[in-house]
């Protein structure tokens, strides 16, 4: 387990704190993207992102006295790095250029499915029926915004493709983080997954350094804030969220991005949604509420303990049935 981490015996108000804090920022970083993408590239983005990143965290590790995480979180760490900081944000941006952005949304919802079927089999963390149930609502919810703001016409099949790839991308990549968090802080997990990120981003420096030299200041510093809060920040609080429930919880947790898009594109960029694509947000919100909801459990644990008072633990006390599901 790692250093620090509070025993699982209710909710871990800290944990949803964070888990809030990454999804708000998430949300955000679609109308900065928009900004951005207008004027680089999609691996100059990612690269200008993640090097902005980098630079914040390697400077909180160096505040904090943070040295090299441990041995045996460097699988983890250099699997999402690869993966999810360098392959998604790349595929992610590129595909969002092919698609529209209701077709891309809808695509990149598949990545929490399929965390919480990687979760459960490949972490063990099983497939909790509520967890289950509220996914499938969250992913209605998610079809029906993405339907609702799709343009209507024929989509790229390649922008459809490198949606997906985006997908699966994440999906391994959350999987990889949750037992690196076992060895490694989310801080130095973040800071050295942002940084191999980077790395494998660095044959778009002749692009990235190019572009900016033509671009207007709004969409740099849009990229700039990219990397500070939905990159260095976001990515630190999941990870602490993570280290502290289930991948398959922490996916679910997600569905709340796109009511959030939804609602921050109104504020911000005038964009009225329609009553369909509102409802379908309040969807993606139900699923994350029950998803996360513990209330079944709740009851479950005077019960469990009153048996154990009475004579030899009942299976149903077993500590597994307790925390059965999160999302990285």
């Amino acid at each position: 387990m790692q250093q620090g981490s509070p025993p699982r015996t209710g909710v871990d108000r800290l944990a949803v704190a964070a888990a809030a804090v990454t999804v708000v920022l998430w949300a955000s970083a679609f109308v900065s993207i928009r900004s951005a993408g207008a004027e680089y590239g999609p691996g100059a983005l990612a690269l200008g992102r993640l090097l902005s990143g980098t630079v914040v965290l390697a400077v909180l590790c160096l505040v904090r006295r943070e040295g090299l995480p441990p041995r045996g979180a460097w699988p983890g760490i250099a699997a999402a790095g690869v993966l999810w900081f360098g392959a998604y944000m790349v595929a992610l941006n590129w595909g969002e250029r092919l698609v529209d952005a209701g077709t891309a949304s809808l695509v990149v919802n598949i990545g929490p499915i399929l965390i919480a079927l990687l979760g459960g089999w490949l972490l063990k963390e099983g497939f909790a029926p509520r967890l289950l149930a509220g996914m499938a609502v969250s992913f209605a919810g998610a079809a029906i915004v993405g339907l609702s703001m799709s343009g209507g016409g024929g989509s790229s099949i390649g922008g459809v493709l490198l949606c997906l790839v985006a997908a699966v991308t994440y999906a391994f990549g959350v999987v990889s983080q949750k037992p690196a968090l076992r060895h490694a802080t989310p801080l130095q997990f973040t800071t050295w997954a942002c940084a191999i990120g980077a790395v494998v981003c660095l044959p778009f420096a002749p692009q990235l350094v190019s572009q900016a030299a033509d671009a207007p200041a709004g969409a740099t510093l849009n990229m700039v804030y990219l990397g500070v809060f939905p990159t260095a920040l976001a990515f630190t609080t999941w990870g602490y969220a993570l280290a502290r429930t289930s991948a398959g919880k922490m996916g679910a947790t997600t569905y709340a991005v796109p009511a959030l898009v939804v609602t921050m594109s109104w504020l911000f960029l005038d964009e009225v949604p329609g009553l369909i694509t509102l409802g379908g947000g309040v969807l993606c919100l139900a699923g994350v509420a029950v998803s996360r909801s513990t209330r079944g459990l709740r009851r479950a644990r005077p019960a469990a303990a009153a048996a154990a008072a009475a004579g030899p633990p009942a299976p149903a006390s077993d500590p597994r049935l307790i925390d059965a599901h999160t999302h990285d």
